[in-house]
């Protein structure tokens, strides 16, 4: 494909992203910058638009959001870490619960090979799983599309349910404007973001975009050199990339993959929210946790797009990350692990 193309199509991506924003906007719907894009993407893709992702610029947006969490971590934040341990104790028993019930369905109802059904029903990265189930030998397209899918049920569901199970308001400032935000601090987040990424890449860090810029952005705040978060407009961008890129996962997609896998990826999501729906009911029933960060720890999506939601719904960012941290490199770290010894 040309250059010329890519830019083609990366306008056609840009141009039906913005519209979703804007119809989100006329119509009132919540997080429109988040789920306008997102809605928008994922009609057009699915409509045979060739749309394409926006690279290392949709990777930048993660970027974003992990500065946003390191500048959250204060003294007082990181001494309440030690009251985290019951719940994340239960993480573990979270990951083997989600096998044991994933791994059956995908091969039972999926027909999928032993593999497959194994990185299907995992929830680390999204990409991860893809990666690793691919060099396992697993089925590619079908993990590409079940973990799109798991993604978008979380973004849509997640909202839903903080507002009218948990009574949540979903209206928290994400950051403030750019002009309120003093020059030193917006170029020292910059400096975290570059170098928290990149060095975090460099050394193979998983989920570097997201946890290179915290580390850096971390160490700054804990130090007293930065006090807020990114200004809004780099939040609504983060946000806008991040919609945008979940949408586009569905580009050629076909009508048996949509009636075959990505149904039985929203199936097996009902599945993970009952068992998500199940681990917040035991913090928060034995006060491990508030019941909204005991939900958002559990809660089975990404980093950035649950750091985006923490931030919205005024939730401890600390203990949501804490807990996303443990589940991911928990499933990162065993999964290969698991496969070896299955073969």
């Amino acid at each position: 494909m040309g250059r010329r193309e890519r830019l083609r199509q990366r306008a056609l991506t840009l141009a039906a992203a913005a519209a979703g924003v804007a119809l989100f906007q006329l119509l009132g719907l919540p997080l429109p910058f988040l789920f306008g894009p997102m809605f928008a993407c994922l009609a057009a893709a699915l409509a045979g638009w060739p749309l394409m992702g926006m690279g290392r610029l949709s990777v930048a947006a993660r970027a974003v959001l992990g500065v946003a969490v390191g500048a959250s971590l204060t003294p007082a934040v990181v001494s309440l870490i030690p009251n985290m341990l019951g719940s994340v104790a239960l993480m573990p028993v979270y990951i083997v619960a989600i096998a044991a019930v994933g791994v059956p369905f995908f091969q039972r109802f999926g027909g999928y090979d032993r593999v497959t059904a194994f990185f299907a029903a995992m929830p680390g990265g999204a990409a991860d799983m893809v990666i690793f189930g691919e060099a396992a030998g697993g089925d590619t397209r079908a993990l590409s599309l079940i973990h799109a899918t798991r993604v978008l049920v979380i973004v849509v569901v997640v909202p839903i349910v903080l507002t009218q199970v948990y009574g949540a308001t979903l209206i928290n400032p994400i950051g403030a404007p750019l002009n309120e935000v003093p020059l030193v601090e917006l170029l020292l987040m910059i400096f975290a973001g570059a170098l928290g990424w990149l060095g975090a890449e460099r050394v193979g860090l998983f989920g570097a975009a997201v946890l290179g810029p915290l580390i850096v952005a971390g160490v700054l705040s804990m130090a007293g050199l930065i006090h807020v978060r990114p200004p809004r407009e780099a939040m609504m961008a983060a946000q806008f990339l991040i919609g945008l890129g979940i949408g586009v996962q569905y580009v050629g997609v076909t009508l048996r993959e949509l009636r075959r896998t990505v149904t039985l990826a929203a199936a097996f999501m009902l599945l993970l929210a009952a068992l998500a729906g199940i681990f917040t009911e035991i913090v928060v029933l034995t006060g491990l946790a508030p019941p909204v960060e005991g939900f958002l720890a559990f809660a089975p999506g990404g980093q950035a797009e649950m750091v985006t939601l923490a931030i919205i719904a005024g939730a401890d960012l600390g203990f949501v990350v804490t807990h996303h941290l443990v589940r991911v490199m928990l499933v990162l770290l065993g999964a290969p692990l698991v496969m070896r010894g299955r073969r």
